[in-house]
């Protein structure tokens, strides 16, 4: 069956139009995105702003003319911390649904997590043994781990890069102090709830997904995207602390010049290098390998056995 997923991101509007049924890949048919910047059109309040709503009503229709050219049978729509979080979270849906006809799903941050682990996990198999899984998203950081299909622990953390860049970077970078402070607090937070993963022992796999992680790890010299989705990539500790002290002196245009950034998420890098550097260093990962399947993948396939157990 062809699906449209619809994926309301902190950073980006993403329709992704697949060719799916069980027991497959799903294979990507068309994309349709735009950047929306939710995590940055909020009010001093934690509201979604009219200007923000308006970019994402229109682009839901927009998304919704696109299901409807490709011949979607059904769309999947859902929305993540940028929604979830605002203070007016219900007005929004109800505007959007009142404008489109789209019910948008608000995931929270426990299925966000649980699902991108089904994706990763479906991704490499069961070879991969116990698993950890990492997403830096626009509005929060989700981490789960697990030896099955289904994580044993899953949370969400606010720790997003486009959040912690609105929130410490709104006038630019801060200052060696304030660095030093954001990194602190990065830390902390991850630290506070690490036994979750560590009592169930090191993990035999660890993984990462998200655009943030993709562009640090071709900073750090993992293929381009053009050598093909089978092409093992890795992002490398030592080689993201090795460049974190590079990017914090960069310009975002020199930013923006770096191998997968783009200029739309070039103040981003930053902050989201701190978090992935967090997230290796505190559970003592040299490594994290880079999977090309991430939450859409996981909406997908949960969809896809649910359709499998009710056929």
């Amino acid at each position: 069956m062809r699906l449209g997923v619809l994926d309301i991101g902190s950073n980006t509007g993403h329709l992704l139009v697949v060719d799916a049924h069980g027991g497959a890949a799903p294979l990507p048919a068309f994309s349709h995105k735009q950047p929306l910047r939710l995590a940055e059109h909020l009010d001093d309040e934690g509201a979604v702003s009219p200007a923000g709503i308006d970019a994402l009503t229109g682009f839901v229709a927009s998304a919704l003319v696109v299901a409807e050219d490709k011949g979607c049978e059904e769309m999947l729509s859902f929305a993540t911390s940028a929604v979830r979080d605002a203070g007016n979270s219900e007005d929004v849906l109800a505007h959007v649904a009142d404008r489109t006809g789209v019910a948008i799903t608000v995931l929270s941050g426990e299925d966000e997590a649980r699902l991108t682990f089904l994706a990763v996990r479906r991704w490499f198999g069961w070879s991969a043994g116990r698993l950890a899984v990492f997403d830096i998203g626009g509005g929060s950081l989700e981490i789960a781990a697990g030896a099955d299909e289904a994580p044993d622990v899953a949370w969400s953390l606010p720790l997003g890069a486009a959040r912690l860049a609105r929130e410490w970077f709104g006038s630019g970078l801060p200052d060696e102090e304030g660095l030093r402070q954001l990194r602190r607090r990065i830390r902390a937070d991850i630290a506070r709830d690490a036994g979750n993963l560590l009592r169930g022992g090191a993990p035999d796999h660890a993984a990462a997904t998200s655009k943030t992680f993709r562009s640090l790890a071709r900073i750090c010299g993992a293929a381009p995207s053009g050598e093909g989705l089978l092409v093992p990539r890795a992002l490398e500790l030592a080689a993201l602390s090795t460049w974190i002290p590079k990017l914090v002196e960069m310009t975002r245009e020199e930013l923006a010049d770096l191998p997968g950034v783009s200029p739309s998420r070039s103040h981003q890098i930053v902050s989201g290098a701190l978090v992935a550097e967090a997230c290796m260093d505190i559970f003592e990962l040299p490594q994290l390998e880079i999977c090309p399947w991430a939450l859409r993948e996981g909406v997908i396939l949960e969809r896809l056995d649910q359709i499998s157990v009710l056929g």
